[in-house]
């Protein structure tokens, strides 16, 4: 059964509660999506932590209820 977006951004932000989520349905099926992930709580950590701080978050669902997660993660810029 595919995972709607809102309950990944809402899964996401839960488990970082810094982080501004952007989710984006690839392929229109519910089961390929792109998260861009901007959080402060990123700065300093590897980009590898940063994508396993995400997988956390999500709880296990990858390659279950989710199947497909393009995962981008970033620091904000400082203006």
């Amino acid at each position: 059964m595919p995972m709607p977006a809102q309950e990944i951004e809402e899964l996401i932000r839960a488990g970082i509660p810094d982080a501004q989520v952007e989710i984006t349905d690839l392929a229109g099926d519910g089961d390929h999506y792109s998260a861009r992930v901007v959080a402060e709580s990123f700065r300093g950590l590897p980009r590898v932590r940063q994508h396993q701080l995400v997988y956390e978050a999500l709880g296990g669902r990858m390659g279950g209820a989710l199947h497909a997660l393009q995962l981008t993660t970033a620091c904000p810029t400082e203006e």
